[in-house]
């Protein structure tokens, strides 16, 4: 399991400057700059069209100090394995690529350059940031957008279809990597980041990243809310390696343990305000055999 750090740890240098266009509370905002510092200088990213792009500004203003390539919503794994191929003619293999995304630009409208990224093993690492749903254009229903959550474009009821679970589609392809993170625990996505760097390969990050505007919460509950999805068992980090998955982190310290009920989780978000109670009850039964499950194996 992978031994997480402490703050002392990182890196002094920062690779984001203190002013950007995030919302207030973004989590997204918490694990780019974290993210940076364990990826380091010598770092190209490809970013589509989201709230990383807006975060990050445009030419000639720009939160980042790493050179960054701007792409169309369906082209970004397509698109870092442009940015790779062009590094080994220049002979920059130890420069590393990355893709970052949101998760209608991966889930959806992505995932068909991703699938081939992945199929063809390109030496990339792409990092999901899910806050589960189209935030940049107006709060719209994605793939990975769970069932019940309201939207713009699911307004009365909620979704009705169950989330896209793109971490395991991807670890399907039989990648180098794949982990689970979460943008409540910072410190987990930059050890499994460092990690990540050291290997060649297609590498995958899944990270939940909690939204104020888009979920419902007061700014200052980014953080509790994160962790509240972890703490109930609904969200779980781990990672997928040669075809075995660990649990790391908060989640493996759950084993044998209570875990706070989801309704929790779910009571903290007005996104779940028309959510019934049979609903709530359906999943956290889902939540404690899954559990069970696993700690009678």
């Amino acid at each position: 399991m992978t031994s997480t750090v402490n703050l002392l740890d990182l890196p002094e240098e920062e690779l984001m400057h203190p002013g950007n266009r995030a919302c207030a509370g973004c989590g997204l905002s918490q694990i780019y700059r974290i993210g940076l510092k364990a990826l380091g200088r010598d770092t190209i990213l490809v970013v589509p069209p989201s709230c990383l792009t807006v975060m990050q500004g445009l030419y000639p203003i720009a939160a980042t100090q790493l050179p960054c390539l701007n792409v169309t919503f369906a082209s970004t794994a397509a698109a870092a394995t442009g940015v790779r191929a062009a590094l080994r003619a220049l002979d920059r293999d130890k420069t590393t690529v990355v893709a970052w995304a949101g998760d209608g630009g991966t889930s959806d409208i992505g995932i068909q350059a991703l699938s081939g990224a992945c199929e063809r093993g390109e030496n990339l690492i792409y990092i999901c940031y899910d806050n589960e749903a189209y935030m940049n254009t107006g709060i719209q229903r994605s793939g990975t957008t769970p069932a019940g959550a309201v939207t713009t474009t699911t307004p009365i009821h909620g979704k009705r279809q169950q989330r896209k679970d793109v971490a395991s589609i991807v670890a399907a392809h039989d990648i180098a990597y794949v982990a689970s993170c979460s943008s409540a625990y910072p410190l987990d996505f930059y050890t499994k980041l460092v990690k990540a760097k050291s290997m060649t390969g297609t590498r995958y990050f899944h990270v939940h990243t909690a939204c104020p505007p888009g979920w419902g919460f007061d700014p200052r509950y980014t953080v509790k809310v994160g962790k509240l999805a972890v703490e109930t068992g609904l969200f779980e980090l781990y990672e997928y390696e040669n075809g075995k998955t660990t649990l790391t982190g908060a989640t493996a310290k759950l084993a044998g343990k209570q875990r706070k009920p989801v309704d929790l989780y779910f009571k903290a978000q007005s996104r779940f305000k028309t959510m019934p109670d049979r609903q709530i009850k359906a999943v956290q039964l889902e939540i404690d055999q899954r559990w069970a499950k696993r700690e009678n194996h």
